[in-house]
């Protein structure tokens, strides 16, 4: 088989596993908190917010300042843990994944 078929058979190969890995990457979660507790950001592993939860005692009107920055500290963190974790499993499926001419 000519080098372009193995790498074309390699890349078809990687794009089926890229998208089970996608896939499940939308399903797995991670969560962060902030402010001791006070606010909960889940995450899933796809980039996107799954969910926000905010102590009640949290929710002062004079403090809505801080409670913004909580909420973005949180998120935050979540998103971060989610793509490194993404990252991850990523480069686990590109990383057999070589092109000749450029390796």
């Amino acid at each position: 088989m000519s080098s372009i078929g193995k790498l074309m058979k390699q890349a078809a190969r990687m794009q089926q596993q890229m998208e089970t890995v996608q896939a499940d990457l939308a399903k797995k979660t991670v969560d962060a908190t902030s402010g001791g507790g006070a606010v909960k950001v889940t995450a899933k592993c796809d980039g996107t917010i799954a969910s926000i939860k905010i102590d009640p005692q949290a929710m002062n009107p004079s403090d809505a300042q801080l409670l913004e920055d909580m909420i973005v500290t949180a998120a935050n963190q979540a998103l971060s843990q989610a793509r490194d974790i993404s990252n991850s499993e990523m480069s686990k499926v590109t990383s057999g994944f070589s092109i000749p001419g450029l390796t």
